[in-house]
């Protein structure tokens, strides 16, 4: 005999538990299916854990430089197992605290892997046996996993993905890491603060290769001052595991040896087979195709987040999850512009943008007119030694409306939302009040400077 619920949401990742939770906030009866742990790739082996690394990278490069700032440190060095068991312990307190909270908009979680085997059927199934679900709407939020390139496959010990990667139970002498994204640069930050010596090797011209070629290059820059190596426009052809460090070979010329091999050219949604084929979904390119609305091809089935493909970000996820929620109980809800999601990497310096970038403009024959701001000239940035990086924020000429932001430099994930208020914005700039001295304060000069009103800018030639 099988459980009904008004909801079952398949996978308890960013866009699935908090697709239940809103669910279940409007009066609905909702169960909440994971294989795992609670709070997916995100919680468990993805955002939280790296940033929890990242910030003890940080930690260590400001102890190693406070004698810029006046401070004399005698030593700074990383306690791997320290920093390990504090990254643990920050994701079991979230990963306890979420499923409390889960419980506590009374949402029933079945741990087993859940399968649409009919419209509104579920089987769940675990070690121990089955349990059948049946539900008026069904949310598919089953997540992606990393890429794996077939010449050299993931073995978890020399050859790794993200996920090893931030399981280490060393920190390796030398590391290669196989893509220039936010995932292989975030981790090359991570690792070369604590001693690693790290190559990055990327196929394509630069860095960060969805964001606009300064961005890359200017990250480059600071990768090389760091000591990290960055090979663009080179492929991997081939590792060899044979015998001690792992032999990699870059294009037909060079090789380099590295105690790790870290693999991280993306990552590729997961969808259940056996859903898709019970149910009659169709995909595309190995994702789940919906419409606006998160609506699949068939009535009364949803699907969110990395498993949709569109923007492999948790808090895209969470913005499908509000919209899928609503149509799931009787709302109208749609996507907003994609494009509106802010972009974040955390690399050291971090990068964040929103909107538009030039190149995009450029591309679609847009007339821009581009601002620009520095941190150097920023009172706070200086005061704090963190003068790297710019913002560019993108005006369209025809209508004086603002159509992106791009920034590099330090916590600028930070700003991000407030780059996101400017998208769209046609107000008067003069009539917004920043506070002084604040790092806030470059988006400021670089808002006047696309409309050529900087006071700190001097004159355009």
């Amino acid at each position: 005999m099988a459980e009904n619920f008004d909801v079952v949401v398949i996978g308890s990742g960013p866009g699935g538990y908090s697709a239940a939770i809103r669910c279940a906030q409007k009066g609905a009866a909702v169960a909440l299916i994971e294989k795992s742990h609670i709070g997916g790739t995100c919680l468990n082996c993805g955002c939280i854990p790296s940033k929890s690394l990242l910030a003890s990278a940080h930690v260590l490069l400001s102890a190693k430089h406070a004698s810029l700032m006046g401070i004399d440190i005698p030593s700074a060095s990383p306690n791997w197992l320290k920093i390990q068991q504090r990254k643990d312990a920050i994701v079991a307190g979230f990963r306890k605290g979420l499923a409390g909270l889960v419980r506590a908009n009374k949402i029933k979680i079945f741990n087993g892997t859940g399968t649409a085997t009919a419209p509104g059927q579920i089987t769940v199934r675990t070690d121990a046996g089955q349990t059948h679900l049946a539900a008026k709407n069904i949310i598919l939020a089953t997540g992606s996993k990393p890429i794996e390139i077939p010449a050299f496959s993931f073995d978890g010990n020399t050859i790794i993905s993200s996920k090893e990667a931030l399981e280490l139970d060393s920190i390796p002498q030398s590391m290669l890491i196989v893509g220039g994204g936010v995932i292989g640069c975030e981790l090359a930050c991570v690792y070369s603060a604590v001693g690693t010596k790290v190559t990055i090797v990327e196929a394509l011209d630069r860095l960060l290769p969805n964001e606009d070629k300064w961005v890359g290059q200017l990250l480059e820059r600071e990768f090389k001052k760091a000591g990290i190596d960055v090979l663009t426009s080179w492929q991997v052809t081939s590792v060899d595991t044979s015998a001690g460090p792992a032999k990699v070979s870059i294009g037909d010329s060079q090789a380099i040896e590295a105690e790790k091999v870290l693999v991280s050219v993306g990552r590729k949604a997961i969808c259940d087979s056996e859903t898709i084929n019970a149910l009659g979904l169709k995909t595309k390119n190995s994702v789940i195709v919906v419409n606006d609305k998160l609506q699949t091809n068939v009535a009364g089935v949803y699907a969110i987040g990395d498993a949709v493909g569109t923007t492999y970000l948790a808090h895209g996820a969470f913005a499908e999850a509000e919209v899928a929620a609503e149509n799931a109980i009787g709302g109208n809800a749609k996507i907003a512009d994609y494009s509106l999601i802010p972009r974040a990497v955390y690399t050291f310096p971090e990068v964040a943008s929103v909107g538009k970038n030039q190149q995009q403009c450029e591309n679609e024959g847009i007339d821009v007119e581009v601002g620009r701001a520095f941190f150097k000239a920023n009172g706070r940035s200086v005061g704090h030694n963190e003068t790297v990086g710019e913002i560019r924020v993108i005006r369209e000429k025809a209508g004086d409306k603002i159509l992106g932001v791009t920034m590099v430099g330090a916590a600028v994930t930070e700003l991000a939302v407030a780059a996101r208020a400017l998208i769209g914005s046609s107000e008067k700039i003069t009539e917004v009040s920043f506070p002084h001295p604040t790092v806030s304060e470059v988006l400021k000069e670089a808002w006047e400077d696309a409309f050529g009103i900087s006071l700190h800018t001097p004159p355009k030639a």
